[in-house]
């Protein structure tokens, strides 16, 4: 029977790479069929990863455990790469940017250019575990949202974000700090359902 997510067979025919827990979690991944996935060779999903509907995934992509990616974001990571860890969310409608033309206007820029005429900057982006960022955000190169911190709907990230924080506006700014109750209770699913540390 057909679903709206890839069978584990298609994914493996595609060159998706795994980061599996165990065998059996291979069945935990689900990557819809609507989704745009380049350069598969290049993307790493590890098991509990859900991607939505109209996702693009293009480039070095590494995925974590406990991974959702939600409807009509956009991974453009290059060569330079994109690095998702445990327990993160992207909401709906984010652009994630691992590489970006020079706008300044210095050079010439978009994909019909010779790399010659163009400064493309490329820098990895880096998601820290627990880190959560709302709906219509965008993230430029060479950002880390480190540990714990979220992101409130349409902010620009165009700095590392401090751990524990939750960070508003464009560009986004700290508001205040995040609760870290969350923690209390990633040990207990971790002990129940996935018989494994917490990876910090």
């Amino acid at each position: 029977m057909t679903t709206s997510f890839y069978s584990i067979e298609e994914l493996k025919k595609l060159g998706i790479n795994f980061n599996l827990s165990s065998p059996d979690s291979l069945s935990t991944i689900q990557i819809s069929r609507k989704a745009s996935l380049y350069s598969c060779s290049d993307i790493t999903v590890s098991d509990h990863v859900r991607i939505d509907d109209f996702c693009i995934l293009s480039g070095k992509i590494n995925i974590g455990h406990n991974v959702h990616i939600s409807a009509y974001s956009s991974l453009f990571a290059g060569s330079a790469g994109i690095e998702i860890r445990d327990y993160v969310s992207i909401s709906s409608r984010c652009a994630i940017y691992g590489k970006s033309d020079d706008y300044s206007g210095a050079y010439m820029t978009n994909p019909t250019i010779p790399d010659e005429y163009k400064n493309v900057i490329s820098q990895k982006v880096i998601f820290e575990m627990f880190t959560l960022v709302g709906s219509g955000c965008t993230i430029l190169p060479g950002v880390t949202i480190h540990e714990g911190t979220s992101v409130g709907c349409m902010s620009l990230i165009n700095k590392d974000l401090d751990a524990w924080g939750i960070y508003v506006g464009i560009p986004c700014h700290r508001i205040r700090d995040r609760k870290k109750d969350i923690l209390r209770y990633v040990t207990q699913y971790e002990s129940k359902y996935r018989n494994r540390s917490v990876r910090h």
